[in-house]
């Protein structure tokens, strides 16, 4: 599939989608609290989205049973809202896309649950920064592998580790188009950047070893090999001839 640099309208397009998925994540943040079920909040999600006349991306994609991917504690993504109960202490990664109008919007967070200990508040910072390190390399001119690169020795040089096979991408009228976003890498390599890509920067941190597992049953939850904690912070970007415009932002 040929990467599409969007035009005026369609960025239009893409930004009425991208802060309909950042007022979702306003929405939901209070109801992210100890005793609250994993359900409910995928249920007060998917009835925000459709009241602002939008659909879930996720709901049915590729038999994906859920509004939310919802990822606590150890899993890393694609996580079921199951009728799990939040508890005092989680950390629970809360991704999520809509289709408004036949454009995508996608974006996740990593919220605290309660009081959190000092070790897991320090990977949702370092994610959540490296995240942003990522975002600012994304300038036109610039290469793809300066993004991996920018996310990679921020996160490894603070102890944590960057999740190799799940990665960014375009999007569009599709959920998942070119290119694919690497999360680590080498500055100068990769395709060069162009202002009108838009694509997701959106990597998955873990406190131990970047290894992971993909639950054989549901055949989609992805924990960490270890056991260890993991975040995810994501944004949709446009590059541009200076920085990159964030498309996923409240108004």
């Amino acid at each position: 599939m040929a990467i599409v640099l969007r035009n005026q309208k369609q960025l239009t397009q893409l930004r009425e989608a991208g802060k309909l998925v950042a007022e979702t994540f306003t929405m939901l943040r209070p109801y992210v609290r100890p005793g609250v079920e994993a359900l409910e909040l995928d249920r007060l999600a998917e009835e925000f989205v459709r009241s602002r006349g939008a659909v879930p991306a996720y709901k049915g994609y590729r038999g994906f049973p859920s509004t939310l991917c919802i990822s606590p504690n150890n899993v890393i993504c694609h996580g079921f809202p199951r009728d799990y109960r939040l508890n005092e202490g989680d950390i629970v990664g809360i991704d999520m896309g809509v289709v408004l109008d036949g454009w995508y919007g996608d974006a996740c967070v990593t919220l605290p649950v309660g009081a959190i200990s000092a070790a897991a508040q320090r990977l949702l910072d370092v994610a959540e920064e490296g995240m942003w390190c990522g975002i600012r390399a994304a300038r036109g001119g610039k290469q793809l592998g300066d993004i991996g690169a920018a996310i990679q020795q921020y996160v490894e040089a603070n102890g944590f580790s960057v999740v190799r096979e799940w990665t960014g991408h375009g999007v569009g009228q599709r959920l998942h188009e070119e290119p694919t976003v690497l999360h680590y890498g080498k500055p100068g390599s990769g395709l060069r950047l162009r202002p009108g890509m838009v694509f997701t920067v959106e990597p998955m941190i873990n406190a131990g070893g970047y290894a992971t597992i993909l639950d054989q049953v549901d055949g989609w939850t992805v924990r960490t090999a270890d056991g260890s904690l993991s975040a995810q912070f994501e944004h949709t970007i446009a590059v541009t001839d200076g920085e990159p415009e964030i498309l996923t932002l409240p108004a």
